[in-house]
């Protein structure tokens, strides 16, 4: 586990791609159970360590975490990812290049919750939940294309789903089409830029995920530097 900041309020971390944010069925340890063990050996507490969980990212996507190590910070980290106080920056490899180098998509997504699979459908439709995002593009390869994407909206799988509906899902992605998986399971989506305003300081801050550590990630790292 890597901490890149933490405070007597908050602690962010980079989540590996196969992680998990928060319990789930499998009964795999997840990222918060992780971090409450790091906190409570690190400041030797005892008993139950607090720790708030106030926004997750997909088990096969990497990238930056925020936790709340009190109860004050989580009420206030939730308002703010709610009223969209949280800025998100993600970087995504697709196989396929965008039709325009940058571009505000626009849609409107419906959860399939049996499936946990988000549909794109270009007006308003019964249950459907409204979808924007920006993305530009940042390099290419010979064979692949990195975006920047950022998340005017928070969608259940919205970058996964609108980068397939412009046709370019991202590698690896095999849910929204992607023509073969990553080796280790992954899909190329990195949750690479957090920003807000602390929750009890009020202190601007600002964080960057460290990158994957497979040779693509590393390469276009270098491209973009």
């Amino acid at each position: 586990m890597k901490v890149v900041y933490e405070d007597n309020h908050l602690i962010v971390v980079y989540k590996e791609s196969g992680e998990i944010v928060q319990g789930d069925k499998t009964g795999d340890t997840p990222l918060s159970e992780q971090v409450k063990q790091y906190i409570k050996e690190k400041y030797a507490k005892p008993g139950n360590v607090f720790l708030g969980v106030a926004h997750r990212l997909d088990r096969p996507v990497s990238g930056l975490v925020v936790f709340a190590r009190t109860s004050k910070a989580l009420a206030r980290l939730n308002d703010m990812f709610r009223k969209g106080e949280v800025h998100k920056t993600y970087r995504a490899i697709t196989k396929n290049r965008p039709p325009e180098d940058e571009a505000l998509l626009e849609g409107w997504l419906v959860r399939n919750e049996k499936q946990n699979k988000s549909y794109l459908h270009d007006r308003e439709v019964p249950a459907s939940k409204h979808a924007l995002l920006r993305y530009r593009l940042l390099a290419s390869s010979r064979q692949y294309h990195l975006l920047e994407v950022t998340l005017l909206t928070g969608r259940h799988h919205q970058i996964r789903c609108q980068l397939a509906g412009m046709g370019c899902p991202i590698k690896g992605d095999l849910k929204y089409g992607a023509p073969r998986s990553n080796p280790d399971g992954s899909i190329s989506l990195l949750a690479y830029h957090l920003s807000f305003v602390h929750p009890v300081s009020k202190q601007e801050m600002s964080f960057v995920s460290p990158l994957p550590s497979g040779n693509l990630w590393q390469a276009f790292g270098e491209m973009v530097e």
